[in-house]
């Protein structure tokens, strides 16, 4: 089988999505850091694409919270510092647990089942060292309440933060050659949410998202020139 490089020229068909994947397997993989810039010109010849589906694939990846437009600055791959890690986190706490009291007196045994078998993906992927997989079964595990909620702008919110979860989560494994989460990491949680009491699920929201964000927050703080507000890696090679 023939090999595909990340940034070979695309086939013609679906080219959106090829360059938005492409684009996003890149920076997952760190081989385009945070914070490096992304330049139309550059990417279209890399490509081998026009400058429409190249623009549509950077919106798709915008939405998706892996690439962010600066005013008088350009398009970048999205950074990551402390800061930011507090604000996620912070806000994910505060949504994951609406999300739950919205759904609280609705948790059927379908919603029982399908986060068991959410766990069960994720545990497979931990287990066959797949850690993009082990990424994309966490943000799917923890994305079925929203799901579950029907509440549109709460899912609009969930979805703007998962690209850079999505960014945090592939560094911080990246460094320390993690592949996914401890399998156990997510035990209480689902003790929680398939319990009788509502002020238990709170505080383990809390807890298990205070836990997230302190061991980001070490991991970034333990890279050489971190300030709090600094980039991870510097711009290595911007993509020009």
């Amino acid at each position: 089988m023939a090999t595909i490089h990340l940034l070979d020229p695309v086939p013609k068909s679906t080219l959106r999505a090829h360059v938005a994947e492409r684009l996003r397997t890149a920076i997952l993989a760190g081989d385009i850091p945070p914070g490096a810039s992304l330049v139309e010109t550059a990417l279209s010849r890399r490509f081998d694409v026009s400058r429409g589906p190249l623009r549509e694939a950077l919106r798709q990846l915008i939405e998706e919270g892996l690439v962010v437009t600066v005013p008088y600055t350009g398009t970048h791959v999205a950074p990551l510092s402390v800061e930011d890690v507090q604000e996620i986190y912070s806000l994910r706490t505060a949504l994951e647990t609406f999300a739950f009291e919205q759904i609280w007196a609705r948790r059927d045994q379908r919603f029982r089942a399908e986060l068991g078998r959410r766990n069960d993906a994720l545990l497979a992927s931990i287990d066959a060292g797949d850690d993009r997989a082990s990424i994309f079964n966490e943000l799917e595990f923890h994305g079925l309440v929203y799901e579950a909620s029907d509440h549109r702008l709460l899912q609009r919110a969930w979805h703007g933060l998962r690209g850079r979860l999505q960014l945090y989560w592939a560094a911080h494994h990246r460094a320390h050659g993690m592949r996914g989460p401890r399998r156990d990491s997510h035990d209480s949680y689902i003790a929680a949410a398939l319990g009788t009491d509502l002020a238990a699920m709170r505080s383990e929201i809390a807890d298990h998202m205070r836990r997230g964000a302190e061991t980001t927050e070490r991991f970034l703080r333990s890279l050489p020139s971190q300030s709090g507000a600094s980039v991870l890696g510097k711009k290595r090679e911007d993509i020009t």
